[in-house]
């Protein structure tokens, strides 16, 4: 048997929609129960309707006279002011029940339990726009600009250091395991504003709407999410195309596997196993070596090269060539005497 609302919490409601916007952030106004909400379903962000306008995620609410979770499709609305940004809301354990932590607005995102819900809402922070000079600046990479005339926009590729999951609570047995920062904790601290009338509006209409309870819908709501609070039917109205899928492809299986460079590795495996042909091809290669050995007989011809160092004894010819007058020096003195016969 689920839980009830305890007389606290009712208590805590009435005195919640008595006082100001401001208070009701402030306030611990908590629903208790004893089962854990279902995962989170897959569905598409629909365009943004204009400038302004800020993503908050669908989640799963409890709904104490039905007795049953109903899905809230998530929403684009307007800020309560400029420089504020929505801290969505979340289901954590604590006492043996799963307790609603709710959302809220502020000048910084707070903690919410870690939670994956995508478009921007990656466990912590949000990665989907911000402020500067009153203008919020949009993130391409996470946000469906479609064709709306937005000139404010920037691209900011989204790595999650999470385990990306589609588990839709904080802690318990099989929670999420994520703990508030520093940072996140002084948000908490902060001026908030609670969900605006555009955004119980949402919540109020998928109250009644029984396609979109658990049972009904065992996870996967038909209307997953909206491009404008309180409108279920027509343009900008998404169905969910399954449950648990949505952050693996959208953050985990792009970011992880770009960033670790898990794809570079197995790139690099298959020159890996065709590196024995390779050294093939390095055996052909001796012939080039064949080539630089007939580049021997080159040398061959600078061999010759020392005969012609030979040549200084030709200098020794000359030598033989005194001793030709001797003889005929001989034969002069022959003729001397022929002129005595007459």
């Amino acid at each position: 048997m689920l839980n009830k609302y305890n007389s606290r919490f009712i208590l805590a409601i009435f005195l919640a929609l008595a006082l100001p916007a401001w208070s009701i952030a402030q306030m611990s106004v908590s629903v208790s129960v004893n089962v854990p909400p279902p995962e989170l379903p897959v569905y598409d962000q629909p365009p943004i309707p204009g400038d302004g306008y800020i993503w908050t995620p669908g989640y799963w609410a409890w709904g104490d006279d039905i007795q049953d979770y109903y899905w809230v499709p998530g929403t684009w609305v307007l800020a309560p002011q400029p420089e504020y940004l929505w801290t969505p809301g979340y289901w954590g354990w604590s006492g043996g029940v799963f307790l609603w932590n709710a959302g809220y607005w502020g000048p910084h995102v707070g903690f919410y339990g870690g939670v994956n819900y995508g478009y921007g809402y990656g466990g912590s922070g949000f990665e989907g726009g911000y402020w500067q000079g009153g203008r919020l600046y949009y993130n391409r990479s996470v946000t469906n600009v479609g064709t709306t005339n937005i000139t404010n926009v920037y691209n900011k590729t989204v790595i999650n250091n999470v385990t990306v999951n589609h588990v839709s609570y904080n802690g318990g047995s099989g929670g999420i395991r994520a703990q508030a920062t520093s940072t996140e904790m002084a948000a908490a601290h902060e001026p908030h504003i609670a969900a605006i009338p555009a955004q119980r509006q949402q919540e109020q209409a998928a109250r009644g709407n029984p396609v979109l309870r658990a049972s009904a819908n065992k996870g996967h709501p038909p209307i997953a999410a909206t491009a404008r609070p309180g409108a279920f039917s027509g343009a900008g109205v998404v169905a969910s195309h399954g449950g648990g899928t949505m952050s693996v492809v959208h953050a985990d299986s792009a970011p992880r596997n770009t960033q670790p460079g898990i794809e570079s590795h197995p790139a690099a495996a298959p020159p890996r196993t065709p590196a024995e042909p390779r050294a093939d091809q390095r055996t052909p290669a001796e012939p080039r070596t064949d080539q630089r050995a007939p580049a021997e007989p080159r040398t061959d011809p600078r061999a010759p090269a020392e005969p012609r160092q030979v040549q200084p004894p030709r200098p020794s010819a000359p030598e033989p060539r005194p001793a030709a007058p001797k003889p005929k020096a001989e034969p002069h003195p022959e003729h001397s005497e022929r002129p005595e016969h007459p």
